[in-house]
């Protein structure tokens, strides 16, 4: 069994070999925003998750026109292929390629393993920071509305599609209200959406930060009871780590109808009124 879009992933060997390809542009996502000029992948750029990808005022993203700005700036031109890759499982890569999915930019793709895979293979890293013409970009096609659930969908879904909380299981029971290395003190209550099945979104990788094999991903969230043949809304804290469930099911497994919950626990957990589970 393979993947159903092998295409959405380079290895790293390929990789290194077309460092040199004028068509691609290598970007870095990173939760350490400071990890790139530690030294990153040579001709590679960054883009801050919070800073370049967020809307400046509001609690949303860049928009079309934005983020088509964005890509300009970073020498991406309509004949320019994307490739993203980061740390800890690429998982903030794995959010970058959801957003420009969702906002109809379809090059791209990502670096299997991402930073912690290339560095096992003792692949070129640099401090260099590159420099690219921009290019002209527009993004044409249609937003793509069926890759996000927002705050009125959910509420309306909560007992009728299959919601997987990809957190800890710590986060899930409401024990934790964020990872360990982030602050415990939000302005949520703990627990999750009724009848979510707790998938923790780390377990779709190996121990080299690459994909399991479709057999295994399969094995994964079926026998946790999330199958093909419904939706599907994965969520998180604040959307990242779920966006990486969501390349799982939708690139990788085929999911036909996945979608992200960007809000996430930060929004549903502070509604008022809004059903929990604990436990």
């Amino acid at each position: 069994m393979s993947y159903f879009n092998p295409d959405a992933l380079v290895s790293t060997e390929w990789l290194e070999a077309h460092l040199d390809d004028p068509a691609l542009r290598i970007i870095e996502v990173d939760e350490d925003v400071n990890a790139y000029d530690r030294g990153h992948i040579p001709g590679a750029l960054a883009w801050n998750w919070f800073t370049d990808l967020q809307h400046p005022v509001r609690r949303d993203y860049l928009d079309q026109e934005g983020l088509a700005a964005l890509l300009s700036r970073s020498g991406v031109g309509s004949d320019t292929t994307v490739i993203l890759y980061g740390g800890n499982n690429n998982w903030f890569a794995a959010y970058a390629y959801w957003l420009l999915r969702y906002r109809a930019f379809d090059a791209v793709k990502l670096l299997n393993g991402g930073r912690l895979k290339w560095n096992i293979e003792s692949r070129p890293m640099t401090a260099e920071v590159p420099s690219y013409p921009t290019r002209p970009l527009t993004l044409n096609g249609a937003v793509r509305t069926g890759l996000r659930a927002l705050r009125d969908e959910v509420l309306g879904k909560v007992g009728k599609t299959t919601f997987v909380d990809v957190r800890s299981p710590e986060e899930f029971s409401g024990e934790k209200l964020a990872p360990d290395h982030l602050p415990q003190e939000q302005p949520y209550v703990g627990g999750h959406v009724p009848g979510a099945h707790n998938i923790p979104w780390g377990k779709a990788a190996d121990e080299d930060g690459t994909f399991k094999s479709a057999e295994d991903l399969k094995a994964l969230y079926r026998g946790a009871g999330v199958e093909a043949d419904g939706e599907v809304i994965a969520y998180c804290r604040i959307g990242e780590r779920s966006a990486h469930t969501w390349f799982v099911l939708s690139q990788l497994l085929g999911y036909p109808a996945v979608k992200n919950y960007d809000g996430s626990w930060t929004e549903y957990g502070s509604l008022v009124g809004a059903p929990v589970e604990k436990g």
